[in-house]
């Protein structure tokens, strides 16, 4: 009994570093830039008592981009850690399995078709993200679901779902290409922007319909955190528990590729932050789904909104789009968890 307690305390107090690690992280995006703010003129704009061009600085600009650097970092992180629970695969996530590619293919599906954008003042803007949505989340559906049936039936090792994966996401790269090919100028401008991996398209009604979908898949998954941790020791040990494994499974692997096709829809393909992040977790405090879920959400959001900073203050004034800078820094960081987890066992 005082192991576990000792073992909670800790998870505990991991958990509050990473909040007040992503506390700072925020400030800190919201005070620098092209133009800096001190920490107290940040804190008035956000209380609505500074001047014209700080508040809109803040509350238009910069604001929108910090949230959405953090809800779609946490909507990725968690998808990432569910599935490769529930698939029992510790190289799964959204980006290694095709979904975001899958999503990527339905988004610029959508706009060839001409639904959801615009272009106002030179710039693309995103004026009705629900169609893009619908075919973002159809487009991320069919290489869960392909994966899923062939994992299913052929018994597939977790390698063979990976390599199944790498096809898919050739399948979509392709399909997309084919689809920019068909594409006029402003249509394919706005299929390379997405493509991109950009907070800066980060809007306020954007981040409301990121957050509502999170949020409650992400209960979904707290609830469900006795089910995973059953999952992962095995479809016999969660199926002499009561656990409904194939529902159970398929509901999650669908609710993942939800909220995915909501992030990419919303910001485009962002690489390595689902798969990093629940890995970086694990090493502190195992298996647990009960910690991992939630954390993993706070790790993913922090890693996302360091890269988009670093991002922006590389080479300021121009910005670099977050998802080169998350395949930069993910895949070498992937590698040496790797390492390290052969060295630990």
């Amino acid at each position: 009994m005082m192991n576990y307690r000792r073992y909670v305390s800790r998870n505990i107090l991991i958990g509050v570093v990473l909040l007040v690690l992503l506390f700072i992280t925020m400030v800190y995006a919201l005070s620098h830039g092209g133009y800096d703010l001190s920490f107290g003129e940040v804190l008035s704009a956000l209380f609505g008592r500074s001047g014209r061009k700080t508040h809109v600085l803040i509350w238009n600009i910069r604001f929108p981009r910090v949230l959405a650097g953090i809800f779609t970092g946490a909507s990725l992180a968690v998808s990432g850690a569910v599935v490769q629970g529930a698939l029992r695969n510790p190289l799964a996530s959204p980006f290694t399995m095709g979904v975001s590619h899958g999503a990527m293919f339905g988004a610029s599906l959508a706009i060839i078709l001409g639904a959801g954008y615009s272009e106002s003042t030179g710039r693309i803007v995103l004026s009705n993200p629900y169609v893009i949505i619908l075919f973002a989340f159809a487009g991320a559906m069919i290489p869960s679901i392909v994966i899923f049936i062939l994992g299913k039936t052929k018994k597939a090792a977790p390698e063979t779902v990976i390599l199944m994966g790498i096809a898919m996401s050739s399948l979509f790269t392709a399909a997309t290409t084919l689809v920019q090919y068909f594409a006029d100028e402003l249509q394919l401008a706005t299929m390379v922007y997405w493509s991109f991996g950009d907070l800066g398209r980060a809007t306020w009604k954007g981040n409301v319909l990121l957050l509502t979908v999170s949020i409650a898949i992400f209960v979904y998954f707290f609830l469900k955190a006795w089910d995973i941790n059953a999952m992962v020791a095995g479809d016999e040990v969660a199926k002499s528990s009561g656990v409904r494994v194939e529902k159970i499974r398929l509901v999650m692997v669908l609710l993942s590729s939800l909220m995915t096709a909501v992030g990419v829809a919303l910001v485009g393909v962002i690489g390595f932050v689902g798969l990093v992040s629940p890995h970086m977790i694990r090493i502190f405090i195992g298996e647990d789904y009960r910690f991992l879920v939630p954390f993993s959400a706070l790790l993913g959001g922090l890693i996302l909104l360091l890269a988009d900073t670093f991002a922006r203050l590389l080479f300021s004034p121009m910005v670099l789009p977050v998802g080169v800078v998350t395949s930069f820094l993910g895949a070498p960081l992937f590698i040496y968890l790797l390492v390290r987890s052969d060295r630990m066992k």
